[in-house]
């Protein structure tokens, strides 16, 4: 084991500061959203970037390493330890609102960013442990449909007007969250019904996951409620949502005003590393566990994180992605930024499969 494969245990600095934030309370209970918004994009202004990419034998080696797997595992106990230290912290102490809201806002971030963003490296396995891990990394964010909608919907129809997950030009990440987290949740259950469909499969059965998986999210928030009352309950909805917008925030910087080109067949040009936004920070990439060099994710979906490439010709963020999601909060500084870096043919794409909504309000010209 190389000293330099130990980096990704950096990846638990958030959840560490979250169970800091609990413990302490008070001030510490905002710890973590600072970490994330504040400091994290403050260290990577004055950090370089590193693009080098291993070789076909590093690649190889690190493919088969299994400590790497162990660390993505690693995150389900501790984030359901997170969960139950912060319900104890909600049922045993007196907060005040500003360290309840902080504490929402702690765990919120990690059950997106070593829930839902390692559920979804998970997911894409063939294993059924890491099917069964992804699914209860989920379950906390209420976002137990993504698997589904991500493999067989985002991957197929990335960066086609076809794809909620994929932003469009000069929509803003208000207006993004709103269409892309209603419209996965109707495609997650259109891909079911047609799986149903093909596979032969009863609608109330086993093998239907969304039903399955929704009902899983039902129980766990009526256990909360019949055990632990609607305060908790509710406190436990705000943490999911800060989940889930957390990834939606990332779904936006990763395809924004990319669009691939639609043949006169009607079907699109294959994904290329032209297609994602990607960044080569450092601390953002362990972070996130890769998720950053997102063209060579979509170019072989089950290629580990830990071995994914850089490449010259993918169109690069000028900040790291935790950076990125703090300049999309405020979207005309994002639009100042970014839109002058999506190529002219992409913005005429744009125009071309969307001309009969340019008016819409959630477009800003």
């Amino acid at each position: 084991m190389k000293l330099s494969e130990l980096k990704y245990i950096a990846a638990y600095l958030l959840p560490v500061s979250a169970f800091i934030g609990i413990y302490n309370l008070g001030v510490f209970s905002f710890l973590t959203p600072v970490l994330t918004f504040v400091c994290i994009p403050i260290i990577e202004f004055f950090t370089p970037e590193h693009k080098t990419n291993l070789s076909k034998k590093e690649s190889f080696s690190k493919s088969k390493k299994y400590f790497f797997d162990v660390l993505l595992y690693l995150n389900l106990p501790i984030v359901y330890a997170l969960l139950c230290f912060s319900l104890i912290t909600f049922q045993q102490k007196n907060l005040q609102i500003f360290e309840s809201l902080g504490l929402v806002f702690s765990v919120g971030i990690v059950l997106g960013s070593n829930g839902i963003n390692v559920a979804h490296e998970l997911g894409h396995r063939n294993n059924k442990i890491a099917k069964y891990t992804a699914k209860l990394l989920l379950l906390p964010s209420f976002y137990t449909h993504f698997t589904i909608e991500h493999n067989y919907g985002h991957h197929v129809n990335v960066s086609t007007p076809k794809d909620p997950a994929t932003a469009r030009y000069k929509e803003t990440l208000y207006a993004f969250w709103i269409r892309s987290v209603i419209q996965q949740y109707k495609n997650a259950w259109k891909i079911q019904m047609q799986l149903n469909k093909y596979n032969q499969n009863n609608f109330f059965s086993f093998t239907n996951e969304i039903l399955v998986n929704s009902l899983l999210q039902i129980g766990y928030l009526l256990s909360l409620y019949f055990i632990f009352g609607l305060k908790i309950t509710l406190l436990f909805v705000l943490m999911g949502v800060i989940g889930f917008l957390l990834l939606e925030s990332i779904n936006y910087i990763e395809h924004y005003g990319l669009l691939r080109k639609q043949r006169k067949s009607g079907r699109f040009v294959p994904v290329k590393e032209i297609h994602s936004w990607n960044s080569n920070h450092v601390l953002g990439r362990i972070l996130l566990y890769e998720l950053t060099r997102h063209s060579d994710h979509h170019f072989r979906a089950s290629k580990k994180y830990q071995i994914l490439n850089y490449y010259e010709t993918s169109p690069e963020l000028p900040f790291g992605y935790p950076t990125s999601i703090v300049l999309a909060m405020f979207p005309k500084l994002w639009f100042k930024v970014m839109n002058k870096k999506i190529p002219s043919e992409m913005k005429e794409l744009y125009t071309s499969y969307f001309k009969k909504n340019l008016s819409d309000s959630n477009l800003i010209s």
